[in-house]
């Protein structure tokens, strides 16, 4: 495989626009960054020296970023990474804004230290962008079980031996790097969560079950699993609202980690082929990230759900503003039972359509009672028809 990926994102952006990107860390925004302002001045807060001095005098910035456009007004684009580290930064750079003609591009991997400061995020003088790991369209030879296993992390995914890059990215990063932001004070019981965490991946929460298992209370796990989505590491997906005939479960999210090799990681998990309930949610993780990876880097306005019955019908996916509802087996050979949950979801709330996405080799249209008709597609397909605007 080669080492040079075109990432989806674009970042079209205005002469003097400034922007946020935000993304899980090692999802490669540091390289996109640099390819497409290749010339521009670059902090990275990571770097100790660079974090103390701001960090102890950040109005020193301002006079850095004030020098550098008194001597080179042709180079007016600053990129700052990592830039929740020194929230305080943000009032130096909207000053900058407000009286420079200086372009600020602020990547991070959480705003959350900033948000519960009450930090200055520029009211809305900085468009904002999402970063994500390796997405279908971005990858000429495509393995599903790579993926899965491997996780989409671009560093990850194109090793041979990805095992360790996993483990330091759990052991350093998600707790670690967790902890030395000041965000947990028990590091034992937030590692007893993650793992336990991991067992909920693809799955309704179950916050009493969790913190018995950490010797917690659940509202501290409520806690643990704010850190998780703010530090871009998971997502929750609501329950699908609209009345219906049926005892509909409508308060309970559902949890995913932001990529399955991370998740697999955590639950000390290998998978070494595609079938099984393991595989099965597994793969059912990495369609919601693609869901997730176009609706945002596509700038699309849809929200995504689930919708499940109190008795068990269930549907994986539900998009309301297009009405389509969207399940996925890792099955070969789909079976009619398995789509017993679209077919309640369609008849109930009357979707517009319905797809099954699976491993099966060619597509097929299943008609229910001349009324209803359900794509069932290979991923490959799906994605295809997904990423090039053809499902949303």
């Amino acid at each position: 495989m080669v080492n040079f990926i075109k990432r989806a994102l674009e970042m079209n952006l205005p002469d003097r626009q400034s922007a946020f990107l935000w993304g899980a860390r090692k999802t490669g925004k540091t390289t996109y960054l640099k390819e497409i302002f290749p010339n521009a001045n670059f902090y990275d807060l990571l770097k100790s020296d660079v974090y103390l001095r701001f960090l102890k005098t950040p109005y020193v910035f301002r006079e850095e970023v004030l020098a550098h456009l008194s001597l080179n007004p042709q180079n007016q684009t600053f990129i700052i990474d990592e830039v929740q580290k020194v929230p305080i930064l943000l009032d130096e750079i909207h000053w900058l804004i407000e009286n420079t003609k200086a372009q600020f591009i602020l990547c991070g991997s959480s705003s959350r230290k900033m948000r519960q400061k009450g930090v200055n995020l520029l009211g809305g003088r900085a468009w904002k962008y999402h970063f994500f790991p390796l997405v279908y369209h971005e990858l000429k030879e495509f393995d599903l079980l790579r993926a899965l296993t491997h996780g989409l992390i671009p560093s990850h995914y194109l090793s041979n031996h990805p095992k360790k890059f996993l483990q330091a990215y759990v052991e350093d990063y998600i707790i670690q790097e967790i902890q030395a932001e000041g965000l947990v004070r028990n590091l034992a019981a937030f590692s007893r969560f993650l793992e336990a965490a991991s067992y909920s991946n693809s799955e309704m929460v179950n916050y009493a079950n969790i913190a018995r298992d950490c010797g917690v209370d659940a509202k501290t796990v409520k806690g643990y699993f704010e850190i998780l989505k703010d530090t871009l590491i998971s997502y929750e997906i609501d329950p699908y609202r609209k009345r219906g005939k049926r005892d509909i479960i409508s308060s309970v999210p559902k949890f995913y980690f932001f990529d399955p090799g991370v998740a697999n990681t955590l639950a000390k998990r290998q998978l070494t082929q595609l079938q099984g309930h393991d595989a099965g949610k597994s793969f059912e993780n990495y369609i919601l990230h693609e869901l997730m990876a176009y609706k945002h880097l596509n700038d699309k306005d849809f929200s995504i759900s689930y919708w499940r019955t109190k008795t068990g019908l269930e549907v994986d996916f539900v998009i309301s503003e297009a009405d389509i509802g969207i399940e996925v087996k890792i099955s070969k050979n789909v079976k009619k039972t398995e789509l017993n949950g679209l077919i309640a979801l369609m008849q109930e709330q009357n979707m517009s359509k319905s797809y099954l996405v699976c491993n099966e080799e060619t597509p097929r249209k299943v008609t229910i009672d001349s009324s209803y008709d359900i794509w069932v597609l290979p991923f490959q397909v799906f994605l295809n028809q997904l990423w090039n605007g053809d499902i949303l």
